[in-house]
């Protein structure tokens, strides 16, 4: 019998999108002939994933869980993508997304981890039972990202925006809060704040956090735009402070204006909540997940009017 090494399973698995123990099989009852190989898993319906794989899976879920810890909370954001709506609101999908969240947690949102993390009941990685969902929805669909926050002592609160089923949606929102105050005040600024952050996208939580890239690129867009106005260097430099300054209410959860009042700095909104929480507040992390985000185009809604909308009842 000819031997059946990592590369040869690797190499049908590619041909095939079929998951790692369904080649191994297939390559031992076939003494290790490919092309054989190839026959055995479209007979037996393993090889569906590679006539999908080709296709953009954009939709999906959004998925969140979140867990007491001590005095403290962790919570975990995860985005599996299908090609349609159609399949988010599957039940079997839908379970398979939540089961993925739970392991999620365990490894705390490290992704590749996470692929490589055995899917409950059975013997199969995460990813070689999406690729067998693969074949039994007749979907392309992918785990994308996960994201995780945590807090010592304090919470960690989540929003899903656009709710499919529970803890499951198109934008998922995670906030952790530091104190030692009360959890139901906390939780309840959580809430606010997760969901300005799903309306506002926010690009990082402090100014110091912002991506440095990021920032020299809008200098030097501001600079240029400062310039064609023909005044002085010295001139020049204080617009360009005056909008970055704009930029930074525009892109830093802190620097950012609550869209439920349209007037109270989020950083201000955390440092009032010492008051009716009985010790301070700090706002120590964030994730925001929006399905399909660089995949798809944005569809144009006034979002933040919708999320502000919906918190004023």
């Amino acid at each position: 019998m000819a031997a059946i090494t990592a590369a040869l399973v690797k190499e049908l698995r590619e041909k095939t999108g079929a998951g790692m123990m369904d080649c191994k099989a297939a390559l031992k009852e076939n003494d290790g002939d490919m092309e054989a190989a190839v026959d055995w898993l479209r007979k037996k319906g393993l090889s569906k994933a590679a006539k999908k794989a080709g296709r953009t899976a954009a939709d999906g879920l959004v998925a969140v869980k979140v867990a007491e810890a001590g005095n403290g909370a962790e919570g975990v954001l995860v985005e599996v993508n299908a090609e349609t709506d159609f399949v988010a609101r599957n039940e079997v999908f839908q379970k398979m997304v939540g089961e993925i969240a739970n392991q999620a947690l365990a490894v705390k949102g490290d992704v590749e981890a996470l692929r490589k993390a055995t899917y409950p009941g059975g013997d199969k990685s995460v990813d070689e039972h999406i690729a067998e969902m693969v074949g039994q929805i007749g979907e392309n669909m992918s785990l994308r990202r996960a994201g995780y926050v945590s807090v010592d002592d304090g919470v960690v609160v989540s929003y899903v925006h656009t709710q499919i089923t529970d803890n499951m949606g198109k934008i998922g929102v995670l906030v952790a809060l530091k104190s030692g105050g009360d959890k139901a005040v906390l939780n309840g600024l959580g809430r606010q704040i997760a969901m300005h952050v799903a309306a506002s996208r926010p690009l990082a939580l402090t100014v110091d956090d912002l991506d440095s890239t990021l920032v020299e690129r809008e200098k030097s867009v501001l600079a240029d735009q400062a310039r064609a106005s023909g005044k002085p260097e010295a001139i020049i430099e204080k617009m360009v402070e005056g909008r970055l300054r704009k930029y930074y209410e525009e892109t830093v959860l802190m620097e950012q204006i609550f869209v439920m009042d349209n007037e109270t700095k989020i950083g201000k909104l955390v440092e009032n909540a010492k008051n009716d929480a009985g010790a301070p507040v700090e706002l120590v992390g964030f994730v925001r997940m929006e399905l399909g985000e660089g995949i798809e185009q944005d569809n144009g809604d006034d979002f933040a009017a919708e999320v502000a909308a919906m918190a004023k009842g």
